[in-house]
């Protein structure tokens, strides 16, 4: 059985997003070793799988710190010999990807998402698109969550057509994401990270704008904020949405079934996804859609059929695909949900994203 090392930049991005491929590589006899900047890993099943913590600063571009990212992996790569990589978020897949290439370490990386390096200056886009090409040229394979993204990639020749395989997502656990029945009460819920690129501003101008038509509606927003993201909301910017009773705001948690339960709907603004956590966990408990139409998002929102979507970047659409779920009927809405979870169910269940995973695993290089 394989050695395997599993990288992403937080211990929270893989016991949360990545749970059921861990327990099922260990099922199926693999060692793991977990890399991630805490000092502390995770456990299966009440047994702690070994971990080595790495120097990452997950949102900056201090090439210092970057440096020491790169130490650290090549340090943790050698010391382990893994038989394979599989990483997930941009830090290591670049620097994990390229330290495997210079040892000779079959690496997997997955692009969960393009972020902010492809939606800001072209400068930086360039640069970035570089250090992926250079960091992918030997990868056994490279995995993405939706079609647009792997085109793209295609297309600016970061990888080869032969090595780009499209995931259905992270998959979703159908039997902890089960049908809840949903509530007569308006309530739509944003779950996302408190970031501009998550569309939260426009998600709150939206419930404003909506005030006036749907009085008894509720628009509740559950997230962290993210201080150290260049496009975060601040403290202050949150207060004032509070204080003005725009939205609820509900924090966080680890488990965010019972919100999803007492929603109507799901939303998520976003300016561009690889394919969205949130949207899949709302389609699997049978919940209508709300997105905007672009990658990732429109993956998952069939306009009509599952939810429906709206522009990127425009408060004023976003109102209107709300409304357009707000005037109908409670029946309609349920058929709608059932449409979303009958889509979880064929596309997008956990297992099809093991398997993926098993024959990269397995497969020759």
């Amino acid at each position: 059985m394989a050695r395997i090392l599993v990288a992403a930049n937080s211990i929270w991005n893989i016991g949360h997003f990545r749970a059921g491929l861990i327990r099922s590589l260990i099922k199926a006899g693999h060692q793991l070793i977990t890399v991630a900047p805490e000092a502390a890993g995770i456990q299966v099943g009440g047994v702690p799988i070994k971990h080595r913590p790495c120097r990452m600063d997950r949102s900056g571009t201090n090439p210092l710190k970057d440096l020491a990212c790169l130490r650290d992996l090549a340090r943790i790569v050698r010391d382990e010999r893994p038989d394979i990589f599989l990483s997930f978020t941009i830090k290591p897949n670049i620097y994990g990807s390229f330290v495997c290439a210079l040892l000779k370490v079959p690496a997997v990386p997955n692009v969960s998402g393009l972020g902010t390096a492809f939606l800001g200056s072209s400068v930086f886009r360039r640069a970035v698109s570089l250090m992926y090409r250079v960091a992918f040229a030997r990868a056994k394979a490279v995995f993405f969550q939706n079609s647009d993204d792997r085109d793209l990639f295609v297309s600016l020749k970061i990888v080869k057509p032969a090595q780009a395989v499209v995931l259905p997502g992270s998959g979703i656990d159908l039997s902890s994401f089960a049908p809840a029945s949903l509530p007569r009460e308006l309530r739509f819920l944003m779950i996302a990270r408190l970031l501009g690129d998550k569309g939260v501003r426009e998600y709150v101008e939206a419930a404003r704008k909506l005030r006036a038509a749907l009085p008894t509606a509720i628009f509740s927003l559950l997230g962290d904020l993210d201080r150290g993201n260049p496009t975060a909301v601040g403290e202050d910017e949150l207060e004032e949405w509070i204080a003005e009773g725009a939205i609820e705001y509900l924090g966080s948690t680890p488990d965010v079934r019972q919100f999803i339960a007492n929603s109507t709907a799901l939303v998520l603004p976003s300016y561009r996804e690889g394919l969205p956590r949130t949207l899949l966990e709302g389609a699997a408990m049978g919940r209508p859609l709300i997105g905007t139409d672009v990658p990732g998002c429109r993956q998952v929102v069939r306009d009509g059929v599952t939810g429906f979507l709206c522009r990127a970047r425009s408060a004023d659409s976003l109102a209107e695909a709300m409304l357009r779920l707000a005037v109908r009927s409670h029946d309609e809405r349920v058929a709608m949900g059932a449409s979303a979870r009958k889509m979880a169910e064929d596309e997008f269940d956990e297992a099809l994203v093991v398997r993926f995973y098993l024959d990269a695993i397995t497969r020759p290089d």
